[in-house]
């Protein structure tokens, strides 16, 4: 199905790909795993669904600050708020506007 729909299938992935990503990062596991190494940011990432799990282009990505004392839920409500209910909406708007188009296997996104 993936490959029928290539390029019009989107998702948001709870941390900066590559960090905390593919097989098993879903959910607050990818908060705790990122917490347990230390990092000091993490973020959202929207990006294409490709046949891999999270590996397809990257259309918009965006960083917040991990702070002392965050626990996964502190972590992942901050993301949403912060990162993931902000570039979901620009990300869609780019793409229904025709604004993003895909390169050599990197999104390029025009006034993103």
């Amino acid at each position: 199905m993936v490959s029928a729909y290539e390029h019009r299938i989107i998702n948001i992935h709870p941390s900066l790909i590559p960090s905390f990503c593919g097989t098993g990062y879903y959910g607050l596991k990818v908060h705790e795993a990122a917490l347990k190494r230390g990092v000091k940011v993490s973020g959202a990432t929207v990006h294409f669904v490709d046949a891999g799990t999270d590996t397809g282009p990257i259309i918009l990505q965006k960083a917040v600050e991990v702070k002392s004392g965050d626990t996964p839920k502190v972590l992942q409500r901050r993301i949403m708020e912060e990162a993931e209910w902000k570039i979901l909406p620009k990300a869609i708007d780019l793409i229904a506007h025709g604004r993003v188009r895909v390169e050599d296997g990197i999104a390029v996104a025009e006034d993103a």
